[in-house]
């Protein structure tokens, strides 16, 4: 059997799942704690541990620190990329190789993937060679990707097909938390491979949440990333108004740290973005695929969302203008351009 791999958090998992359109209670209703037996065949997970074979697909700027956290708790892990030579530091780490989704499926209990967008995720759970070909009763697919909900809905279908269990689990947080296994999981579908996960889910964060049908994941990280997109928008416009009529824009960035609107991701981006300058963190033509999501989803819903959507467009314009692989923050350059 596998080393088990030992997570330092607690194991208590938050339960809490999103209210229906026609139900008058809160939007977030916490049930008490419950116990589910694991149904996975070689996984099992006594005492915040989890004992079972890990995959891992998609080592981009995210896939590779929750793998590698993975390997550190020791955490036997497979992994997989399309461009291989981004699987060697981990390799080098003491992961194992497979040459396709399906082949990692296959050889392990648990397989995770961080895909970049819909469609990716759709090409490596179902296309030819995808995870799908791998999977089997006793296993489980867990997608950490950001997608929409039909996209999750269609993955959750073909996985379950072939008798597995299936976990939308997309997170909350950027390359930082990532490193240090501080994000925030946004789970829905198989409660018993939640249980099941959770120990691993510990390790790469320091929450989670379980928010009840697939989908319902989905949606969560949608309305958060829109948040957070239309928040630096305009947060940007505020460091520029301030700038044009003369207030040093570093003292502005503290002023609002310290106020009642102050938030971390002001605090952490705004010194950099003073400076001209966009480490990435969060790739700003994914949170403009974030908010094209969102307005998809608010539009299913008839839910008019029009400050999104001014954001979105301000995006667009920075993509337009080559900085698509910049920094999410670097949507400030698009206001210093004539739109």
């Amino acid at each position: 059997m596998a080393m088990a791999c030992i997570s330092t958090f607690s194991s208590s998992p938050s339960f809490a799942f999103l209210r229906s359109r026609h139900r008058p209670s809160s939007f977030l209703n916490p049930i008490a704690h419950f116990s589910i037996s694991s149904q996975l065949s070689d996984a099992t997970t006594e005492g915040g541990s989890f004992s079972g074979r890990v995959g891992f697909l998609g080592l981009g700027i995210m896939g590779t620190p929750m793998a590698l956290n993975l390997i550190k708790a020791g955490c036997d892990v497979t992994v997989w990329n399309r461009t291989k030579s981004k699987c060697d530091h981990l390799i080098n780490q003491g992961a194992k190789y497979q040459a396709s989704p399906a082949d990692v499926a296959s050889s392990c209990d648990v397989t995770f993937a961080m895909l970049a967008d819909p469609q990716s995720a759709v090409d490596v759970a179902c296309g030819v060679n995808g995870a799908v070909k791998g999977m089997g009763s006793g296993k489980g697919y867990v997608d950490v990707s950001t997608v929409d909900g039909a996209t999750s809905k269609l993955i959750s279908e073909n996985i379950k097909e072939t008798g597995a269990s299936f976990l939308e689990a997309p997170v909350s947080g950027s390359k930082k938390p990532a490193e240090d296994g501080q994000l925030i999981f946004l789970t829905a579908g198989d409660a018993s491979l939640f249980e099941t996960v959770a120990p691993l889910l510990d390790i790469m964060g320091k929450s989670k949440f379980y928010l009840g049908d697939v989908g319902n994941g989905a949606a969560m990280k949608l309305v958060v990333n829109m948040i957070m997109g239309s928040m630096m928008a305009s947060f940007s416009e505020g460091l520029l108004l301030g700038e044009k009529v003369g207030l040093d824009p570093k003292v502005l960035v503290e002023v609002v740290s310290q106020g009642a609107i102050s938030a971390p991701m002001f605090s952490m981006k705004g010194p950099s973005m003073v400076q001209a300058k966009y480490p990435t963190a969060f790739p700003l033509k994914h949170q403009q695929k974030d908010l094209r999501l969102a307005l998809g989803l608010a539009e299913s819903v008839s839910q008019p969302i029009p400050i999104a959507a001014a954001a979105n467009e301000l995006y667009k314009a920075a993509k337009s203008h080559g900085l698509s692989d910049q920094d999410f923050s670097a949507v400030i350059e698009a206001l210093k351009i004539n739109l």
